[in-house]
C-alpha cells in the first residue's frame, strides 16, 4: 500500500489540497496501483515554522 505524506507551508484552500491529492493518487493508478489502497496525508506548517535561506516563509511573504 503506498502511502506519501506531503509537507505544505500552510496557506492553500482544502480544494487545492484535495486537487492536490487525487493527482498524487492518479499517479499511482497510472501505474497499475488500485486508488483504494493509496494513503496520503499532508502536513501544514504555519508560515512562522517554516524557514528557507536564513528567513520564515512570513518574512518572505513581504518581500
Amino acid at each position: 500500500m503506498p502511502e506519501v505524506t506531503v509537507n505544505l507551508a500552510a496557506g492553500r484552500s482544502d480544494e487545492q489540497k484535495k486537487n492536490l491529492m487525487l493527482g498524487i493518487t492518479e499517479a499511482f493508478v497510472k501505474i497499475g496501483v488500485d486508488p483504494e489502497v493509496v494513503v496520503i496525508q499532508i502536513n501544514e506548517a504555519p508560515l512562522a515554522h517554516k524557514m528557507k535561506g536564513g528567513k520564515t516563509f512570513i518574512e518572505r511573504q513581504k518581500k
